[in-house]
């Protein structure tokens, strides 16, 4: 019998619904709303958060219909995953994509989906709604650490 856990042994392409939902660590680094200079093409990070994810869960609120209610809420998949390069360091579908193996806190490997929160790796108390604000107010919220890995969390 094999022990090797999925990750480590099937492709991003090769992995069933069920393995590929699991890989998402539950961190909500992705729900931050993004600025893109023009100019340059630099993701410049937020802590303003899609309108969909709860801050308390860092879960979406409504995941099955987000797209339809976010339009440019991007699903991921595993031809996203190799193409995006805004995913957070500690993504857990960047670290397959990239051959890494998932960080100690990530649920599959801690059996605990709390240990996200309590790594520091989550947005929890770290946002602010993006309902009543202004696109141009953005810029009063930018943000380093989501493409940041917590030192309590190596």
């Amino acid at each position: 019998m094999n022990d090797t856990p999925f990750w480590q042994t099937k492709t991003l392409e090769q992995m069933n619904a069920a393995e590929w939902e699991s890989l998402c660590d539950g961190c909500g680094r992705c729900c931050l709303n993004k600025l893109e200079d023009w100019d340059t093409g630099e993701i410049i990070w937020t802590s303003v958060r899609c309108r969909l994810l709860d801050d308390a869960t860092c879960r979406c609120s409504d995941y099955e219909n987000r797209q339809a209610q976010v339009p440019d809420c991007i699903g991921l998949t595993p031809k996203e995953v190799r193409s995006l390069s805004w995913l957070p360091p500690t993504c857990g579908y960047r670290l397959v994509r990239d051959g890494e193996d998932l960080y100690w806190w990530h649920h599959l490997i801690s059996g605990s989906r709390d240990t996200v929160h309590e790594a520091g790796v989550s947005v929890r108390g770290r946002t602010v709604p993006e309902e009543g604000m202004e696109l141009e107010d953005y810029e009063d919220h930018l943000v380093e650490w989501p493409f940041e890995v917590p030192d309590t969390a190596r």
